[in-house]
């Protein structure tokens, strides 16, 4: 079975420490002159420029850097500390009142930058302390910050929706208008489980007592407007040209560009220097990006070739319960990656070996790739290897215990997971209509 032994020797290699992309590239090379045609390694080349968008295919691909430069830009702004401070001005007098803001602004901040671990870092440096100081406790603390740092996951415009649309070959404004709803439905569920561990535990969230006296209601709640309204309205011009067919996504990520600068002059943070430096970072994110996708693109290349496609869509159409079945299996194979793999490893390697299996069985493919973006942004989570602990931990106070975040976010969890279910049960409920997918 050379189809299931290149893919666990590729896994055993990663969990060696070896870099992704390389290690890809590498075994697919080596199994394709051990067990086929080594002449059949000419097609490299002509992979590669199907991949970048010679033959026109890819160009969404294009969105990638676009949309990671608007979300730095936007980060180096400052936008993270001044919807704190005004989130937490007008909930904080509220039980658990800093972890809802706190869930607040990582949706903002998810639509706007979309950038996980820019994030958790900013809420890390400047909610984590509030709250401690406050008397929160530091589970439900690191569990709040984690979770809503990895809601740019599935809240669009995302990357990983625009990697699955590329991979699925779905459209990614159509990917955008089906995620949104899921991840609103998330942040209700977050927002809710706070105020009942609120309700249920006091001392765990109070309220802050010692609030500002010398503003007015009226006069918090327009400086928290002014610091809402900015993003919102980038936000609504990204998606709503999008959604209306005004731009592609390509176009608007662009469009998006134009606007984070613009914001950038109106917070009077705008400096060549910003330029240079978003630039730069976008250019390292979409070289790793990209570099994973070309080392997947000849893994995939070699488990064609040795015939892993056929031993793995005969593995798959067998499992038992047939679309119920493989359904299971994949979210729960994704969710088992997801504690080792990063969500572009995972997207580029385990999707392209499924993606006939959810063709031939007529799954409506919008609807999976829905079901595994939500299951991928659980991987930022998962111990021992979810990023967005790494990032909060590298913040957080000396004597903050890794097992204080690793319990804090095992609730979270358990709320996706438990959206993710949902949304497998019952897709109408998300939008997503009997008639739509046709599993139903």
């Amino acid at each position: 079975m050379i189809g299931v032994s290149i893919f666990c020797v590729a896994l055993a290699m990663l969990l060696f420490g070896y870099p992704v992309a390389f290690t890809f590239a590498g075994i697919g090379i080596l199994f394709v002159v051990l067990f086929a045609d080594a002449s059949q390694l000419s097609q490299i080349p002509y992979r590669f420029y199907s991949v970048m968008g010679d033959n026109g295919e890819g160009i969404v691909l294009m969105a990638i850097p676009l949309f990671v430069f608007m979300g730095l830009i936007l980060q180096r702004t400052g936008l993270a500390e001044q919807l704190l401070e005004a989130m937490g001005r007008l909930f904080g007098s509220v039980r658990g009142g800093l972890a809802v803001s706190t869930v607040l602004v990582g949706s903002l901040l998810a639509a706007s930058t979309g950038v996980v671990g820019a994030s958790v870092v900013a809420m890390g440096l400047i909610s984590l302390p509030v709250m401690l100081n406050h008397g929160y406790s530091r589970q439900l603390a690191a569990g709040t910050i984690c979770a809503s740092g990895t809601l740019g996951q599935i809240i669009p415009p995302s990357i990983v929706l625009i990697v699955l649309g590329d991979v699925l070959n779905v459209p990614v404004g159509d990917l955008f208008r089906a995620a949104l709803k899921p991840g609103l439905v998330l942040i209700a569920c977050y927002i809710l489980y706070v105020v009942v561990i609120a309700w249920l535990r006091p001392a765990s969230a109070p309220p802050i007592t010692e609030m500002d006296t010398s503003k007015s209601r009226l006069q918090i709640i327009f400086e928290a407007a002014r610091a809402i309204i900015p993003p919102i309205a980038l936000v609504l011009v990204v998606l709503g040209s999008i959604f209306t067919g005004v731009a592609t996504p390509t176009e608007s990520s662009a469009l998006g560009c134009l606007g984070a600068t613009i914001l950038a002059i109106v917070y009077g943070k705008f400096s060549f220097r910003l330029l240079w430096d978003s630039a730069n970072e976008s250019v390292k994110i979409t070289a790793m990006v990209f570099t994973v996708l070309l080392g997947a693109s000849i893994f995939s290349m070699g488990f064609s070739y040795t015939g892993g496609e056929e031993e793995i869509e005969h593995l798959l159409l067998g499992i038992p319960g047939e679309k119920w079945g493989f359904l299971i299996f994949t979210m729960a194979l994704i969710t088992l990656l997801g504690f080792f793999l990063d969500y572009i490893e995972i997207s580029y390697i385990v999707l392209p070996l499924v993606y006939a299996v959810v063709d031939e069985l007529g799954i409506n493919m919008i609807w999976f790739a829905i079901l595994v973006a939500m299951n991928l942004q659980t991987s930022f989570l998962t111990p021992p290897f979810g990023f967005a602990l790494f990032y909060l931990k590298g913040v957080a106070p000396p004597d903050f215990r890794t097992v204080d975040i690793y319990k804090g976010v095992l609730p979270f969890i358990a709320i996706q997971i438990g959206v993710l279910a949902t949304l497998l049960l019952a897709p109408e409920l998300f939008g997503l209509s009997s008639e739509a997918v046709s599993l139903w």
